[in-house]
């Protein structure tokens, strides 16, 4: 099954390196960032983890969970997270799943059903479609997806861009141009008529085409 914005992220429940979670008891009423990796001590990814831990406080300070993936099991984890923070400095705080039986690769359609039941003998190339990230809002539907080649790092200063501007657009009816970010202006969602939005945006907007209408971001 192909995941799509708009859908409900798959609720599942696995062993961690912070203990056997559910995710959708886990997640609460906050948003989420489940983010996947082929194999474990591969060295694109091995950046990528160490970063994100960097980021983790703007995230939580944006009450969104943090959770990686990867196709191998929680001891294996354990070992790579000691590579991760010699190299990066950082200190992974946020949970890994062990898909050691690929179940949820499979579930969130990263892996085809025929992909077999166990991560032994696999190697990342063979798992090279585990590179997505999902990004969940309160209501479990997923928002957003990203999916990234393994030669390719992520760049999750621009995921956590997205997540403001999710987090904006979902309070608000409005919507960010290309290349926003906090605290730029935004653009009248097209489906808000004048009146209502004389309503929304007391201080006016700026007409660029009918369909665009330019306003400060609300608070």
């Amino acid at each position: 099954m192909l995941l799509r914005i708009g859908d409900r992220a798959p609720d599942f429940e696995a062993e961690t390196t912070k203990g056997w979670i559910k995710f959708h008891e886990w997640l609460g009423a906050s948003w989420g960032l489940l983010f996947s990796h082929p194999k474990d001590f591969t060295p694109v990814c091995t950046t990528e983890l160490g970063y994100l831990a960097k980021l983790e406080p703007e995230f939580a300070r944006r009450d969104c969970k943090l959770m990686g993936l990867s196709v191998d099991l929680v001891e294996d984890h354990a070992r790579w997270l000691h590579d991760i923070a010699d190299v990066t400095g950082a200190t992974v705080g946020y949970p890994l799943i062990g898909d050691c039986n690929l179940e949820v690769a499979k579930l969130y359609g990263m892996l085809p059903a025929d992909a077999g039941d166990s991560s032994q003998g696999r190697t990342a190339v063979a798992n090279h479609t585990v590179r997505a990230v999902y990004l969940i809002g309160p209501d479990k539907l997923v928002k957003a997806t990203l999916m990234y080649p393994m030669s390719s790092g992520r760049n999750f200063d621009e995921v956590l861009r997205l997540l403001d501007s999710c987090q904006l657009t979902a309070r608000h009816k409005v919507a960010t141009p290309a290349n926003w970010r906090q605290g730029e202006d935004v653009i009248i969602a097209p489906h808000v008529p004048n009146a209502e939005a004389a309503q929304r945006f007391p201080e006016g907007w700026k007409t660029v085409k009918p369909y665009l209408r330019v306003v400060k971001q609300p608070s």
